[in-house]
């Protein structure tokens, strides 16, 4: 018998050809030639042709099929600088408020086992909130992803970090610019997330760094890129830079509210262990930081202003999606449930119902996930 994979291409010859598969042999046949017939000439001349049309009918189907099911997206491989504005600012609404923190650090030290179930598997992520959206992305390795949240804030801290990510070699530089501190010696590709945050947890903070970065983070977003960016936005990109340089890696959620709770530290968050000891953050190898950057560059982690029980952004994003017939890989809500009302928890339920997704979409809360169809199931129904 044939192995599997000389039957394939057997099959394909007989469809490319139109012919009937002869028999193969593993050893050579010596047969006697015998005169053509009025019936075998007949057989050649009208039924062989048949035969021909039948299985190029056959191959055009298989084609057809193949192209309607398993063809390729049209998502794009970058966007040029003034594609990537135009689709943020078309896809955003009016900015909102957040009064329980401003929001520079995640305070979610789940992630970890959530982004360990994860795999690179292209498609589209669309997240809300600040640094955690890096470690699901890095796991993900998506065609694009969309980062939504309601405040203005969060999109010029995102338009931060893509200046970081662009400016910055490898992992140690960018904490170096994030912290504004100089690069401690010693610290290398191969330096683990542990090795890289004790260095920096000992390192004084730079107000020349800090200068340095500012005047750099300015020329990538406005001279490079050339985004039009308000007065208000470059200061709140300033502020940013300050912030993380004033906290360093000791930089919590609850920085901008003292009576808060204690949260966790971005030192914290980016060395957190999932269940099996694994580091999963964005910053755990120079591979994980490498996915992030290389998407930075090409323009397609695209930060949008928006309210996911408003009526553009998260049906704009999936209309952009299906149009360039993709699907959501994963979506990633956090707990923004508990601070909808029950009119704004079916409007975000009923916004979520319009992303183009399948049985094996990813929906991640703060603390677990679970399959998105699954996730609809459990919406409030009007």
């Amino acid at each position: 018998m044939l192995r599997s994979r000389d039957s394939l291409a057997h099959a394909r010859s007989f469809l490319i050809r139109g012919l009937r598969p002869r028999t193969p042999y593993s050893v050579t046949r010596t047969t006697r030639l015998k005169a053509p017939t009025r019936e075998s000439i007949y057989h050649r001349r009208v039924q062989r042709p048949g035969r021909r049309l039948v299985g190029r009918i056959g191959l055009l189907v298989l084609v057809g099929l193949a192209f309607g099911c398993f063809g390729r997206t049209a998502l794009p491989e970058s966007l040029r600088d003034d594609a990537f504005w135009q689709l943020s600012a078309e896809l955003s609404e009016p900015a909102g408020t957040f009064t329980h923190s401003e929001n520079l650090v995640s305070n979610e030290l789940h992630f970890v086992n959530l982004a360990r179930a994860l795999r690179p598997s292209g498609g589209v992520y669309i997240g809300v909130g600040p640094e955690q959206n890096f470690s699901y992305i890095a796991a993900l390795q998506p065609s694009i992803a969309f980062i939504v949240d309601i405040r203005r804030e969060n999109r010029n801290l995102h338009l931060v970090y893509k200046a970081l990510f662009e400016m910055c070699a490898d992992r140690a530089e960018f904490l170096s610019r994030l912290f504004s501190r100089d690069r401690p010696a010693g610290l290398g590709t191969s330096s683990s997330a542990g090795a890289l945050f004790a260095a920096f947890e000992k390192a004084a903070p730079s107000a020349a760094l800090l200068g340095s970065t500012r005047g750099l983070v300015h020329d990538r977003l406005l001279n490079v890129h050339r985004f039009p960016l308000t007065t208000e936005d470059v200061t709140y990109i300033d502020y940013v830079l300050q912030a993380f340089h004033d906290d360093g890696p000791a930089i919590t959620y609850s920085r901008s509210n003292p009576a808060d709770e204690p949260r966790p530290t971005y030192a914290t968050l980016m060395t957190r262990r999932d269940i099996d000891g694994g580091n999963r953050s964005y910053l755990a190898s120079e591979s994980a930081f490498a996915a992030v950057k290389a998407l930075q560059a090409r323009n397609l982690i695209v930060p949008v202003i928006g309210d996911f029980a408003g009526p553009t952004t998260i049906r704009g994003v999936g209309e952009y999606v299906r149009q360039r017939r993709g699907t959501v890989s994963v979506f990633y809500g956090s707990n923004v449930e508990v601070y909808l009302s029950d009119q704004k928890t079916l409007a975000y339920c009923a916004n979520i119902a319009t992303l183009p997704h399948t049985a094996t979409t990813w929906f991640l809360d703060s603390r677990a996930m679970k399959r998105f169809p699954a996730r609809l199931k459990t919406c409030p129904r009007p």
